[in-house]
């Protein structure tokens, strides 16, 4: 199963396209841009109290068969905020000087 590729970040709504070096992703990729992560969510991912880390990039040259960008390609499906931002903010002041790994 491939990581999906979403294309925007759930917060700002600013396109992340598949090679993106800023884009980043919680354990159920939920996706978000490197400023909103640092600035606004402050590293605690709004669905599920996780961190974040850096998403990778998808191959777009078929190294192996059936795996790259044009095989498997990045999702088109924006996604937005299930919370609204004050209770964001509030659930990510509560936990975030909780490292992750012990989130």
């Amino acid at each position: 199963m491939a990581l999906e590729l979403r294309p925007n970040c759930e917060f700002c709504d600013v396109d992340l396209p598949p090679d993106s070096p800023d884009a980043r992703i919680c354990t159920y990729e939920c996706t978000f841009c490197a400023a909103c992560v640092e600035h606004e969510l402050h590293d605690v991912c709004p669905n599920c109290g996780g961190g974040f880390e850096k998403r990778p990039v998808r191959p777009v040259r078929e190294w192996r068969p059936g795996l790259s960008l044009a095989r498997r390609p990045a999702s088109t499906e924006r996604r937005s905020l299930s919370y609204p931002k004050d209770e964001i903010a509030a659930f990510s002041t509560r936990i975030r000087d909780i490292p992750p790994a012990e989130r």
